[in-house]
């Protein structure tokens, strides 16, 4: 979607550096390159699946999967409850031979070489984090290090060190002498992700690694890891949340009937139509408006397609009308919006979208031209949606033809509006507007769209936007 903008300004924001620190290439961070001061330097290395194909008796979990992870990359996997990420994982690591296809970390076939071997390629965090025994945690992130000393050896001093770093790396230092088993399941999740660390491999492979975290310390979990990818890791990590996901990795691998349907970046991976095939879901994709990440936002299946327009315009801008617009698309209903200020939420909504926006400069007049095309927009459209009566949108309205099917969208108390504010002049279409109204509630949006749309009668929706 283009926005419909005669300022000459491109209302797309540059979605490059959409999630914070994104180099162009999509690959996160300015520098990939190790930070010494983290420890030895280790040789980045790549992860390839080649045509991996896996069943468990007569259940085929994994079928000709091909995945490349180059040095230095986070890629999440993600996909519905049952659709194989964990095996995946498994197989990455060794843990898991597949019937056909190969892995190979570096140009080394995991599964070709020793336990301890593969040890020293790569490093997993499990979903399951329980040990059996009640070890210290400090033994616990030491344990990290027994692929890199013979087995009947003491810790070296670099050994030791190794484990420090790690205990400071994930805010466990202060558990380090407490057991294992009296400590809280995400402390525990941060000590096993220590324990990967110290164990100072160039692959990471991470199962559901938020899992167990409350919401401060997903955040925390997902920067550490991205530091490592900073510092030249490669990491893989199995993630449900779909939004966390798309604002930390670089990639997204979509895997679904047993195999990877779609790969690539976030943007590209969660998209309306695959969230259907592979969720069943009908969500919509919008970008979030603090990190420009993508959002995923799950929808009930509500009215059917064919009792809803074909065609509707949104007035308004802000939360409501972004709201409003992401209902319309999810139910299949065309949308175009405007006019809005470059920059909106409501704008930025329509962009992700696809839809059709009429962005205007901010705080500048309406101009002839653009409440021409507006107007056009509207007469165009099944039903028109208001989301809020300011001046600039009822400037627009007071031209419309009152035979146009209406839902309004009301924001808070009438008599606290601008519109009714603004005097007489101003105050008495709108009263009218609200006094032929029929009130109903956000949620029933379609219902309401259905309804003018049916008997060209006038809805209000009563939105409490406190």
């Amino acid at each position: 979607m283009r926005p419909f903008d005669r300022s000459g300004h491109d209302d797309r924001r540059d979605r490059h550096n959409h999630s914070g620190d994104r180099d162009g290439d999509g690959r996160r961070g300015a520098d990939h390159h190790r930070n010494t001061d983290r420890g030895d330097p280790i040789d980045p290395a790549s992860v390839t699946v080649e045509n991996c194909s896996l069943s468990f008796d007569d259940l085929r979990v994994l079928e000709e999967l091909s995945l490349t992870v180059e040095p230095g990359e986070f890629v999440g996997v993600v996909g519905p409850n049952g659709a194989g990420k964990t095996t995946l994982l498994r197989t990455i690591s060794g843990a898991i031979e597949p019937d056909a296809g190969a892995v190979t970390i570096g140009g080394v076939d995991v599964h070709e070489v020793s336990s301890k071997a593969s040890s020293r390629l790569v490093a997993v965090v499990p979903q399951d984090t329980t040990l059996s025994f009640s070890f210290p945690v400090r033994d616990v992130v030491e344990m990290g290090r027994h692929p890199h000393r013979s087995r009947f050896s003491s810790p070296a001093p670099a050994d030791r060190a190794a484990v420090e770093r790690a205990l400071e790396r994930t805010r466990t230092t202060t558990l380090a002498d407490r057991p294992i088993d009296e400590i809280s399941g995400g402390q525990r999740q941060r000590v096993v992700l220590a324990r990967a660390i110290a164990q100072e491999t160039p692959v990471l492979v991470l199962d559901e690694p938020t899992a167990s975290l409350d919401v401060n310390h997903q955040i925390e979990t997902l920067e550490l890891i991205r530091e490592l990818v900073a510092d030249g890791r490669t990491a893989i990590a199995a993630i449900h949340d779909l939004d966390l996901a798309a604002r930390y990795c670089d990639r997204l691998a979509l895997l679904s009937d047993s195999t990877i349907s779609r790969v690539g970046r976030p943007s590209s991976v969660l998209t309306r139509d695959a969230l259907a095939d592979s969720f069943d879901a009908n969500a919509v994709v919008t970008p979030n408006p603090i990190t420009g990440a993508e959002t995923v936002t799950a929808l009930a299946t509500g009215r059917v397609a064919s009792s809803l327009p074909d065609r509707a315009h949104v007035l308004g801008s802000g939360a409501v009308a972004a709201a409003v617009l992401a209902r319309l698309e999810a139910a299949g209903v065309e949308t175009s919006l405007g006019p809005v200020s470059r920059g909106d939420a409501a704008a930025e909504t329509a962009r992700s979208l696809g839809a059709t926006a009429l962005t205007v400069d901010p705080f500048a007049p309406l101009s002839a031209a653009d409440r021409t095309d507006a107007e056009r927009l509207i007469e165009i459209a099944d039903v028109t949606i208001c989301t809020a009566l300011e001046d600039q949108t009822g400037n627009v309205l007071d031209r419309v033809d009152g035979s146009v099917p209406l839902v309004v969208v009301k924001t808070g108390p009438f008599s606290e509006r601008n519109d009714a504010r603004d005097g007489s002049r101003a105050k008495r279409p709108r009263d009218a507007l609200r006094e032929r109204a029929t009130e109903t509630t956000p949620e029933a949006v379609l219902d309401a769209v259905a309804d003018a749309a049916a008997n060209g009668s006038q809805s209000s929706i009563e939105a409490d936007d406190d």
